[in-house]
């Protein structure tokens, strides 16, 4: 066997050893993530949603939530969402995403604990834990511990395939490089953790490398900042094609790591004495140096940056301008203190978010009329996030009617209040119909079903009545215009016909060979939705017919 030979079999077995290490690595910290988060459950999106009334809050919900999902680029993907999806204002989504980089330094403290000769034993445990016991709270712990031990193993893997770098003067020379170039330490630390998309193995990573003094602490922290830009990729990806405000968000995680890493790039030597002395003082090993310094940048960085929320807000608003059209899932005009004071106002209040709850119905509809239309996913999308805002005004609405109930009322209003009762069901079971529509659409893109010319150009004609019917069923509540109301009873009659008229049509397409099996179902089932939305409209219009609303 030559020089060579040998050569290469090492390299390959380095290769192997570091990228197997990194593959466990990634899947344990990701199934601990999703244990903690499953044993949270849906409390997460309620935690980010109720307490982060103001920026500070933000940031301690922050390091809490992403201390539990073991993820700042989960976290703020999450915030994400909830930005788009109207649950959070962008001043609030700053100081979350402030919070999720101090939260996710925790990962590096406890790689920072050398346990990896126990990692296999723990991994044990959680395996025990998790297939011999049938309780849920027990088998999550055990999810939680298994990953623990596989976070070290692989960290243990990394370190071993990471040994032979120390004898490659290629590698020496590029730390020799990045000692004296931080800019170049800075992009080593981004590229990766872009290629990776997870900040906490490449800190993982680099904690090993300097254990090893592969690394020296001058070219370890550019690296650090480094790693903090690169998890910005993940956030970033979420946004795209996402509301503007969404995209707002994103861009400030970006800005709040890159404007940090710019402020201690010129600190770095103060810095870098300061993690020195640290260590020194507190007798630290260099895994641990390494955790200390990355929550002391992110700590630090998130109290030099908070005064500035405001600005960020402004900047990346001008940054990315556009109105915000994002969907808001909150009520907006149910007052609780006129529940008490006057009801009958309150009922007013709440007959205005119905008809907002409406407008949403008609939107939804819309979107899925486009989607039916030009199978472009981002039109389902948004249809899907107008049926979850419905569901959540109606869950609003309906509680605040109940409140109202429960005070003294005329009986005119105690008439508009089952009224307003009715038509709020009958708005969300609209919403629930187009979201059958839209699940009939993608059975129909996954299995590759073609309708044939004549039942789309049905379609098309019976959407475009349903979604004018629903529209004039709203416009008959808003004024209480009985004319509107009974043009609407016309048009749900037409509905009717159509329905039957053209599944006459399709038995007839399928007879002459024309349409498939699969088609004529996905036609039939998307008519009969459309038919008992025009059901649902003509309830709202005929509620008002000789009552006051």
């Amino acid at each position: 066997m030559g020089l060579n030979e040998l050569v290469e079999i090492n390299w390959t077995e380095m290769i192997f050893q570091f990228i197997g290490g990194l593959g466990i690595f990634l899947f344990a910290i990701n199934f601990m993530g999703n244990a903690l988060q499953k044993a949270a459950g849906d409390r997460l999106r309620d935690i980010l949603d109720r307490f982060t009334t103001n920026p500070f809050m933000g940031v301690l919900v922050g390091i809490v939530v992403t201390v539990l999902i073991q993820s700042s680029s989960g976290t703020t993907v999450i915030v994400v969402g909830l930005v788009s999806a109207g649950f959070m204002k962008l001043r609030q989504a700053i100081g979350v995403i402030m919070g999720a980089n101090i939260g996710t330094t925790v990962t590096a403290f406890i790689i920072g604990i050398d346990v990896g000769a126990y990692a296999l034993p723990i991994m044990g445990l959680g395996a025990f834990l998790l297939f011999f016991f049938k309780k849920d709270k027990i088998k999550n712990l055990g999810e939680v511990v298994f990953g623990f031990g596989g976070l070290f193993l692989g960290l243990e893997l990394m370190s071993g395939g990471m040994k032979p770098l120390r004898e490659l003067p290629a590698f020496i020379d590029l730390t020799l490089s990045m000692s004296e170039n931080s800019l170049l330490g800075v992009v080593v630390g981004t590229v990766f953790t872009l290629i990776v998309q997870s900040s906490s193995a490449t800190v993982g990573i680099l904690q090993g490398l300097y254990a090893e003094q592969l690394v020296d602490l001058r070219a370890a922290l550019p690296i650090l900042f480094g790693d903090n830009i690169g998890t910005t990729i993940t956030a970033v990806l979420a946004s795209l094609g996402a509301s503007v405000a969404a995209r707002r968000a994103a861009a400030t995680h970006v800005l709040f790591n890159v404007v940090g890493t710019i402020v201690f790039l010129i600190l770095l030597a103060p810095f870098t004495a300061y993690v020195s002395w640290l260590s020194s003082t507190l007798g630290l090993e260099p895994k641990m140096q390494i955790a200390f310094a990355h929550g002391s940048f992110n700590v630090a960085n998130t109290i030099i940056q908070f005064p500035l929320i405001g600005a960020w807000a402004y900047v990346v608003t001008k940054l990315i301008p556009g109105e915000d059209v994002s969907i808001e899932f909150k009520p907006k005009h149910l007052d609780p203190s006129f529940i008490t004071q006057s009801p009958s106002i309150a009922i007013g209040q709440a007959k205005e978010e119905i008809l907002r709850m409406g407008e949403y119905a008609v939107r939804g509809l819309n979107e899925t009329y486009t989607y039916l239309k030009t199978s472009e996913k981002k039109h389902s999308e948004t249809a899907y996030q107008l049926e979850d805002a419905i569901n959540n005004l109606d869950r609003g609405i309906t509680d605040y009617l109940v409140k109202v109930s429960a005070e003294p009322i005329s009986a005119i209003e105690s008439e508009r209040h089952v009224i307003l009762m009715e038509t709020v069901r009958d708005i969300e079971r609209i919403g629930d119909h187009f979201e059958n529509i839209i699940e009939l659409i993608d059975y129909r893109e996954a299995n590759r079903v073609v309708l044939t010319e004549g039942a789309m150009e049905d379609l098309d004609e019976m959407f475009t009545l349903t979604i004018e019917t629903v529209g004039r069923s709203l416009e008959a509540l808003n004024h209480h215009d009985s004319e509107i109301a009974r043009e609407v009873a016309e048009k749900e009659d037409l509905i009717d016909k159509m329905e039957r008229k053209f599944r006459k049509k399709h038995i007839q397409r399928l007879n002459d060979g024309q349409c498939s099996a699969q088609a004529g179902i996905v036609f039939v089932d998307i008519v009969s939705n459309l038919e008992r939305i025009g059901d649902h409209a003509v309830n709202i219009a005929e509620s008002i017919l000789g009552r006051n609303v």
